[in-house]
């Protein structure tokens, strides 16, 4: 079995057994692709079947060279997870990767706005511009219901359950959730449908699309960050920030609001109740709150 064999079946694998987003596997590529070069570039023609401990811990030297920690650990991790499945599969006895350790990162607490920072975002884009009461939409979209940026972009008009005040979120791996949505999001996203989108010569293959750019055709991931970093310019906003930001500022918000800790992962669609524990870390003050609240000691 050759590299290129090899890739193939993993990018498989994770496609069809463990139902991964394109995303996902287009970075698992990326870690496997990464060796690939280095070996090329070294002479080396060891085959994924027969590649030893010390031919990978020289990779890893190299890319400890010019990446940073969290890279690195993302790369390593990447690794193991193709050699498990090579293992899985019976091509390898073992994994050459189970002694290499990640390097140690601390935990990367998200960025987040504030309400007014919010208000002033979405309170500085032009409406006099057609593509204005989209963005309004969007942003009041992205934090009004806690989406991830491909959540927001591949949003159809069939996901939306308005008289139930509910959205169908399609996520990660095509797992979907339903979402509650506010009357503010329901009113800015109905004002778009009526008085733009309607008017739009509108793309084969794009019309139950929600959100479109001015071709008719379906945003890319790219344009709604770009939307976003023009208008934290405009405010003169210090912190960088990312269609991401909204979601964490979502979902931190409702922690500081009192709302449930599991409630929060079902909205943001997280598998594991620990993805969604890093808000308690970004605001501790919540926890005094509930034990001063509920605690018979208070």
């Amino acid at each position: 079995m050759n590299w290129h064999e090899a890739l193939q079946d993993y990018q498989h694998y994770l496609k069809i057994e463990r139902g991964l987003s394109k995303n996902s596997i287009t970075n698992y590529t990326l870690d496997i692709t990464k060796l690939m070069g280095f070996l090329d570039a070294s002479s080396l023609s060891d085959s994924p079947v027969k590649i030893k401990k010390e031919v990978l811990q020289q990779f890893v030297y190299q890319v400890a060279k010019t990446m940073n920690p969290r890279s690195q650990a993302r790369i390593i991790s990447g690794l193991k997870s193709f050699f498990n499945y090579l293992v899985f599969e019976d091509y390898r006895d073992d994994n050459p990767m189970d002694l290499i350790e990640s390097p140690k990162i601390g935990r990367k607490l998200p960025d987040t706005l504030s309400e007014d920072e919010i208000n002033a975002l979405i309170e500085a884009i032009d409406l006099s511009k057609p593509e204005g009461e989209r963005n309004r939409a969007m942003l009041e979209t992205l934090y009004g219901c806690g989406l991830r940026v491909s959540e927001l972009i591949n949003l159809k008009i069939s996901d939306l359950f308005f008289e139930e005040d509910f959205i169908k979120v399609t996520g990660k791996g095509d797992k979907q959730r339903f979402v509650p949505i506010s009357p503010v999001n329901k009113k800015y996203i109905a004002i778009y449908r009526k008085e733009i989108r309607v008017h739009q010569n509108i793309q084969k293959g794009f019309e139950d699309i929600l959100f479109l750019n001015r071709r008719g055709r379906q945003l890319t991931r790219a344009m709604v960050f770009t939307i976003i970093k023009q208008l934290a310019v405009k405010i003169d906003l210090k912190k960088s920030i990312s269609p991401h930001t909204f979601r964490h500022s979502f979902a931190t918000h409702l922690l500081q609001n009192g709302a449930d800790l599991r409630a929060i992962q079902q909205m943001l669609g997280h598998e594991s109740i620990t993805t969604t524990e890093v808000y308690v870390h970004v605001d501790r003050t919540h926890l005094t709150d509930v034990m001063n609240k509920y605690h018979p000691r208070k």
